[in-house]
């Protein structure tokens, strides 16, 4: 009897997915652990108000597998690229999980933009009223922060990631026309302008006039730009790899998921930030 062979890949077993499962518990309760009220680890005749931290080492550990399931599972991908298991069909799987992510990524910062809001707008009563009234807040136990405003670096920052955007359009554009020298200037640009905006926002951290525990406008600053600035960090690495791979030829004109992936996950940091810019850094202190 015989059977037609199916488009799709099935993947030999790999331990990867629960390696990455234990990494992820052992960071999350080390984070915990770590980042407690100090409730939990508070001695005999210490002020059970004071935060007493816990050890860092769990976390790290689990940070470190974390980022090690990453490495090898992305290792064993690009090989089966390579062994022409990512046909039509599979390309087109990976796309739409890559959607997925990028979709929970935005309810990620959904939430951030949501606490802004919540305790920034008029009719929030008990925020205002908490907050004495005003935004951002004064008063009340809360200290009147110097805010961050649109000009200066964040506006220079704005420049810099929407000019990556193009730059990373452009270097696609080589790409899609076997124009690999123009694939690697446009990478090595593109990085060079995510690295320089990190640099600044970094930076513009050094420089700010409050902390993040002095209240709820640098909580619901800091949150926001910080996650944001970590997912600049991310995407850059992803299109270091990628730059890596362009080097090594690795990429066609027909068969670049790996490059879409990050070129689509590079576009979406530079939407979040118009937002960010917008609604944190000119609404939100004028």
């Amino acid at each position: 009897m015989k059977f037609e062979k199916h488009n799709y890949h099935l993947v030999d077993p790999s331990p990867w997915p629960a390696l990455g499962t234990l990494a992820v518990i052992i960071l999350a309760f080390g984070a915990i652990h770590y980042f407690g009220t100090g409730n939990p680890f508070v001695s005999p005749g210490d002020d059970p108000n004071e935060v007493v931290r816990g050890s860092m080492t769990p976390m790290l550990i689990g940070l470190a597998l974390v980022v090690l399931t990453m490495i090898f599972w992305w290792r064993d991908v690009i090989k089966e690229s390579h062994g022409g298991f990512h046909n039509e069909i599979v390309q087109i799987g990976l796309k739409y999980g890559m959607v997925l992510f990028i979709a929970s990524e935005v309810c990620f910062f959904v939430a951030f933009f949501w606490a802004f809001f919540d305790v920034s707008l008029p009719g929030q009563h008990e925020w205002r009223a908490a907050i004495g009234g005003v935004w951002p807040p004064e008063g009340d136990g809360y200290l009147k922060p110097e805010t961050m405003h649109a000009g200066g670096i964040p506006l220079i920052n704005t420049i810099i990631l929407l000019s990556s955007g193009a730059t990373l359009t452009w270097a696609h554009h080589g790409l899609r026309h076997n124009n690999r020298k123009q694939l690697i200037i446009g990478l090595i640009v593109t990085l060079i302008l995510g690295f320089t905006f990190t640099f600044l926002q970094g930076y513009e951290y050094h420089e700010a006039k409050f902390g993040f525990t002095e209240g709820i406008y640098p909580s619901t600053f800091y949150m926001a730009t910080g996650f944001h600035g970590f997912h600049v960090l991310v995407g850059s690495t992803f299109l270091l790899v990628c730059l890596i791979r362009s080097i090594q030829g690795h990429f066609t004109a027909d068969h670049h998921v790996g490059f879409e992936a990050a070129a689509w996950y590079w576009h979406f940091v530079d939407v979040v930030w118009i937002f960010l810019f917008t609604v944190v850094y000119w609404w939100g202190t004028i």
